[in-house]
Parts: structure tokens; sequence; C-alpha cells
């Protein structure tokens, strides 16, 4: 990581570049002239890219777990002498604030004392701005980091972090200097958390388009349904392989592939299984690289992505795969949850169904097999959406905009 310059935007996320939007967004964030270094919580798992700019800024993260348990401590005992009142202040914060459970109020507290021993490291590079990637336990540390060291937040929330894990999301709302939205659901959600709209900035989570060649052809042989992403219950692949059982059943020929990783791959394997879908229907396993993302979409029809809100209270935002199978020219299913609506609109660039319904999502999906034309359509209208409104070169810009203002803004250190 280079010495900030005095005029750095600090980006703090829980994985690194482990997470394919992050990733995305500063590199061209960079590209745009934006001075931002990278802090993540924990190293990634596992990398979704190969390409060089990807481990450039992989080695130029810093990650602030596991803690050296003897400067940790320090930076917890010289914190009220290092930060006084700001110290104090956010530890009243943290005792007395509401919270949404005792669970919240525990880990806020922990992280924290976290955010001592991080701002401690880096009170002297003279960030102008912390933003965090996900608001809830990175956002709770650059949120108390930016407390201590007195400079302004900002974060972008998606879905896991503002329902399932959500910790003093209220609090964060109220303090933030500005609120990323990545739809107009997020930012109709963060108004009834009670955020000032004026410091709302819708700004699109999009794609590389260079990446992503536009073609569309009909296929010679059985229609082939594509869909990929982690392996858990918000993206809806059991609702996919009970509409892949009622296709058959009607007589359908087709080819499901669904290609990922994920805890749910046995139990969806079984599920395959049991409804005697094995010839019909392939489970990868394994997770697919961006840069082989396009060229395995060329080979489907039709993309399905039937998302929906977890028994734990998760959800996608706006799924990147569904970026990328309009991209392509693959005609496109999901759901109507969260902010998918913002990236297809009904019967114009795709098709929306209710969440949990299989039996709705094999009518679209027979729907689409039985019209070429409508095929097409949508593939050409998916296309456009994701140009318009979802090109990386361009749906950052009002974030490059802002960051750029804030990197030029005088902020005093005084402790």
């Amino acid at each position: 990581m280079t010495a900030a310059k005095g005029n750095s935007i600090c980006y703090i996320t829980t994985n690194g570049i482990g997470n394919a939007w992050v990733a995305a967004e500063l590199k061209v964030l960079g590209e745009k002239g934006v001075d931002i270094d990278l802090y993540s919580m924990r190293r990634p798992h596992q990398s979704f890219f190969s390409s060089q700019w990807a481990n450039r800024i992989s080695l130029q993260t810093e990650y602030l777990y596991p803690l050296p348990i003897f400067s940790f401590l320090v930076s917890i005992l010289s914190a009220p002498f290092l930060f006084k009142g700001r110290f104090l202040s956010a530890l009243w914060n943290g005792l007395v604030s509401p919270r949404e459970n005792l669970r919240a109020r525990v880990a806020g507290l922990t992280h924290l004392f976290v955010a001592c021993h991080w701002a401690r490291q880096i009170r002297s590079k003279n960030y102008r701005l912390i933003h965090s990637q996900w608001i809830q336990s990175g956002g709770t540390i650059g949120f108390y980091a930016s407390w201590l060291l007195g400079i302004p937040f900002s974060f972008t929330g998606h879905a896991v972090d503002l329902f399932r894990d959500r910790c003093a999301l209220k609090d964060k709302v109220k303090h933030a200097d500005f609120i990323v939205a990545i739809s107009q659901f997020h930012k109709d959600f963060y108004i009834a958390e009670g955020a000032d709209a004026e410091k709302i900035h819708i700004v699109y989570c999009g794609i590389d388009l260079n990446e992503y060649a536009y073609s569309y052809s009909e296929s010679s042989g059985p229609v082939r349904i594509l869909s990929f992403g982690r392996l858990v219950e918000k993206k809806g692949y059991s609702v996919l392989i009970e509409a892949c059982a009622l296709l058959r059943d009607l007589g359908v020929e087709f080819q499901c592939e669904i290609a990922g990783s994920g805890p749910q791959y046995a139990e969806l394997k079984q599920l395959a299984s049991s409804l005697k879908l094995n010839n019909l229907l392939t489970i990868t396993g394994q997770a697919l690289k961006q840069e082989d993302i396009d060229s395995w979409m060329r080979g489907g029809d039709i993309f399905a992505q039937p998302c929906c809100w977890s028994a734990d209270n998760d959800v996608d935002g706006i799924p990147r795969s569904l970026m990328e199978a309009m991209a392509v020219g693959l005609p496109s299913i999901s759901t109507s949850v969260a902010g998918i609506p913002d990236l297809i609109e009904h019967k114009k660039s795709g098709l929306l169904i209710a969440e949990h319904d299989a039996e709705a999502l094999a009518k679209a999906i027979k729907l689409l097999i039985d019209d070429p034309a409508l095929r097409r359509g949508f593939s050409e209208a998916g296309r456009q959406v994701i140009e318009q409104k979802f090109n990386l070169e361009t749906c950052l810009d009002p974030l490059a905009e802002i960051f750029s203002d804030r990197s030029k803004t005088t902020i005093g250190y005084g402790t």
C-alpha cells in the first residue's frame, strides 16, 4: 500500500476483492483518478479474478485481522489519550444508543475497540473520508474510526448487511456524510430508516461492458437454461430445480446448468436426484472466474435467477449475474425482490415472477422457449438497459465525483 498523499479516500470492506463488486468498483474509480487506499477486515477465502489488475489491488490491500495482541491492547489503553473526547463520546454511543439486539450491542462495542487500533494506525495518513462497502462489521469499524479521527463517514449497503446482519444501522444512517444506494428500493429503505433524501445518491453497481460482448443466436438443439452464483438459499436454486421438473413433465425439451459453489450444493444435488433430473440438470459445484463468465454464458439460451428472501432475512440487492447475462444477450427471468425491478422491467427487458413460485418460473421459461421472437426482443432490450444504466464506465461517475470533491475538503485532525 502506498503512503497516503493527504487527499486519499480510505475504503474499508470485509474481505477485500473477494467480492466482484469491490474489485470492479476500485478498478474503475482508480482509472477515473480517485486516490483510494483499500483496507479489509480479512483476506478473501477465494478470488473471482485472475487478471493482473486484480492481483495488484490485492497486493496493495492492508488487512486488519488477525489483530496483533500487544499492539491492540496498547491501542485500547491509549485511545482515551489519543482521541480524548471523541473516544468517550464514541464509547457512550456504543453503550447507550439504540441497537437492534444484544448481539448488535456486543458486536458494536467489540468493533469500536478494533476501530481504536485501526484509527491509531492510520491517523497520520490524513484521510479525507472513510467509506465502507457493506455496513455491518466492517462498516462499524469504519463508522467508529471516522468518529475517533473526526473525519466524514459514508457507506454503500447491499443486502445481508442491511437486513440479516444489521448493526447500529439507524446510527450509521444518521451520522453518514452521504449514503450510496444501489437501487431505488435501497433509497426508499434508507429514507424509511430516517435518512435525509438529499444525502442519498443512487449509484448502480455496474459491469465492464468491454468484458461482455453482445451476441444472440438461436439454439439448434434443446434450449439451454443457465444460472450461476453462490449456492445459497437467497439465489432460489431450489425453485429453479422444481421448475425444471415441471417443464420435464410438460414434455419440454431443455438442458439446465447451475454453476457455482456453496453450502447448499449437497442439498440441491439431492433435490435434483429425488426429482429424477440427473439427465437434464447439472450443478457444477465450482465457482466461475469472472474472466470465464462471458464464454460460459454463450453456451446458453435463457438465464433464470429466481432470487428470494431467505429464511434468515438475507436477499440479493441486484445480482451481478443478471447484469452479466443481460449484457451478453441472454433473455433473463428473475423475481420482483429488492432492487431487481431497477434492472428488469417486466415484459420489456425480461420477465419478473413472484419469489418461491416454481410454477410461475416454469411458465415463464416455457413462454420464452415457445417464442423465439420474444427471446430476441428481451435479449436486445436487456443489453440496452445494461448499456444505459449499468455500464461501469459511466454508472460510477457520480461516486467518482463525490469522492473527488471529498478528497479536496480540508479536514481538521485535532484531538
